[in-house]
């Protein structure tokens, strides 16, 4: 059963419970305080779930309870006397408590269990179930081994430890105490992942947590740890996150949903656990999509044409051209009744598309539905293709080609190609990354789509100095590395990013080409009229004193504008073009031996160059 906690959501309990079914899960916990703040009864509640086809597998937080001394002790008993009525009225057998953090209670283990064992003496005549929970700052209980030592002193039938992902991993306890928990005695389990971060730990959960795959915390041992154990009870996500209670219920529900399917993947062969589709082989970027205007068609041209781009061929049906170069195919789409056209009207000129090339196409649109992707289904005209899309980032599209069609069937079929025998490329030869700015509040959720729908890896965030502000990117990368989309975002307004959002509401800002020869291809575009970014000397001056470059080729670098990184993997150069129209701009990019990475150290010198254009 997948469950979700209320309080991973925005809005009011209404809206929250029918995000929650409308996205799929099973079962729901429901969180106190949004009952409180619910305007109608329990009953009302019970009804609406029944009528959403949700259980309410929990009731929490029931919070210092145990080891506390008179009169709050029986204070506590007639305090859970009447959340048993209200459980009863709800249609929910479960209640969780969580470990005292009272400074009033007292350290002492054996009170604990009496405590509690009274607590599922007094559920139990109601047939109810009490789960026992420690929390990471726990006063006295914080460590889940020490809960379960509880729970067995307890010893009764009705009382069982709670497993927090959150709780264990976060104080970095060893999980092979729980793999020997016995499945009867596991009362249910919370699912939450974290990034890695050196801070209080009662902050950063209830500030920091997110779905799993998400974050950073060791899952897969945990997962392995629960599966070994038997337990087939519900899995819960119980997220305190501030930007998943700022955002659209529905779409966070949806996200939540999406981690709960992935992790299941992480324990093969659990009683919940399903037979899930695999990640499919990809083979690179297919082509990218523009969406423009005739006013910018001109333009546009020029500047492709400059980077070495020849117009090849003109759509059978629609008013949309091919232009090619190496592997390297961009579609510019002038269609005034399409979905790139009510793009454009977002976005201006843009790009509304990418097409990803996939070994086995099937299975790759199961293992997107399977995740709750969002199908597009396009006009198809006589004899073309149709090749399935997905919704993406900003409502733009990933089209997913078979590899067996792509290279020269589709545009065979769907374009009226032209006989042209030139051959005066710049050297450009693939598609290296695409790179995309979103709302800082949707980094997490593209995140773990990516990671989720398509089976990608995720790199390490990087923070970036642009002279507005900071810039946070991340890269998620197929598994054979051939297709690689840095996700970037900024809080500051006036950093290009932020700029680019709020202007053109963000989506691809960056696209970076391979080239065979960086030097050649630079004075290639030049000798076509177009300028590169210009560098600081002072970059070239830094360089020569970080790394051993012979003077001569320090001085080509310095009179093309080119840049450099290295590291034990191999050399990276690159350059950039200056913005198109104020919208996004080009990188040419030049990887020797191993290298992997997308030379960070020189994204600040990058944004201060493009500041100074402004």
């Amino acid at each position: 059963m997948r469950a979700i906690a209320t309080v991973c959501l925005s809005g009011d309990l209404r809206s929250k419970l029918e995000a929650v079914a409308r996205a799929g899960y099973d079962g729901v916990e429901i969180f106190e305080n949004d009952l409180l703040t619910f305007d109608g009864s329990p009953s009302d509640v019970r009804a609406l779930c029944e009528s959403l086809g949700l259980a309410i597998v929990a009731f929490q937080p029931f919070r210092d309870f145990e080891s506390m001394p008179e009169p709050q002790r029986q204070r506590n008993f007639e305090r859970a006397e009447r959340k048993f009525d209200l459980m009863e009225e709800l249609g929910t057998d479960f209640l969780l408590v969580c470990s005292n953090v009272s400074p009033q209670s007292f350290d002492d283990l054996a009170r604990a269990a009496e405590d509690l064992h009274e607590l599922a003496a007094r559920a139990a005549c109601r047939g109810l179930r009490i789960g026992f929970e420690a929390l990471a700052w726990g006063r006295h209980i914080s460590d889940y081994r020490v809960a379960w030592d509880v729970v067995k002193r307890a010893d009764h039938p009705a009382l069982g430890v709670v497993l927090d992902s959150f709780h264990i991993l976060a104080r970095g306890h060893e999980l092979d105490t729980m793999a020997e928990i016995p499945a009867d005695k596991i009362a249910f389990v919370q699912i939450a992942d974290a990034p890695l971060l050196d801070m209080d730990v009662l902050q950063w959960s209830r500030h920091f947590r997110c779905f799993p795959g998400q974050g950073r915390l060791p899952l897969a041992p945990f997962m392995q740890a629960l599966a070994r154990t038997g337990y087939a009870g519900p899995l819960s996500l119980e997220i305190f996150n501030d930007a998943f209670r700022a955002a659209p219920a529905e779409a966070t529900a949806i996200d939540g949903l999406r981690s709960l399917i992935w992790i299941e993947e992480l324990a093969d062969g659990a009683p919940w656990s399903e037979t899930e589709p695999p990640v499919v082989g990809y083979d690179g970027v297919h082509f990218i999509e523009f969406t423009l205007d005739e006013e910018s068609a001109a333009p546009l041209g020029e500047f492709v044409s400059a980077l070495g781009f020849r117009h090849i061929g003109r759509h059978r049906s629609k008013n949309v051209e091919l232009w090619h170069q190496g592997d390297i195919h961009l579609v510019l789409n002038f269609e005034t009744d399409s979905f790139a056209h009510t793009f454009r009207l977002l976005h201006g000129t843009s790009v509304c598309a990418v097409g990803f090339r996939v070994k086995e196409l099937d299975a790759a649109v199961t293992r997107a539905e399977h995740y709750r992707a969002q199908l597009f289904h396009g006009p198809v005209g006589e004899g073309e293709m149709e090749i399935p899309a997905l919704r993406g980032i900003e409502g733009s599209l990933v089209y997913l080609v078979d590899d067996a069609q792509a290279r020269e069937m589709q545009w065979k079929t769907d374009f009226h190609l032209f006989e042209d025998g030139q051959d005066d490329d710049a050297g450009l030869v693939n598609i290296d990354h695409i790179s995309y700015v979103l709302p800082p509040t949707q980094l997490l959720s593209w995140l773990l789509f990516h990671r989720t729908v398509f089976g990608f890896d995720a790199g390490t965030e990087h923070e970036i100095a642009d002279p507005h502000g900071m810039v946070v990117s991340q890269t998620v990368t197929s598994p054979d590395d051939s297709i690689r989309i840095p996700l970037t975002v900024s809080s500051a307004r006036e950093t290009l990013p932020g700029r680019f959002l709020s202007e053109h509401q963000g989506g691809v800002q960056q696209i970076a080409f391979a080239c065979r020869d960086i030097f050649d291809t630079i004075d290639a575009m030049r000798a076509r009229g177009l300028p590169v970014l210009r560098i600081p000397a002072n970059y070239y001056d830094d360089l020569a004193a970080r790394f051993d470059l012979d003077d001569e080729l320090l001085e080509a670098m310095r009179q093309r504008n080119i840049l450099f990184d290295r590291n034990d993997d191999g050399d990276f150069f690159h350059a950039y073009t200056e913005t198109f129209m104020g919208r996004f701009f080009f990188e040419i990019v030049e990887r020797r031996g191993h290298y992997a990475q997308f030379g960070a150290a020189n994204a600040p010198i990058r944004l201060a160059a493009q500041a100074a254009q402004r």
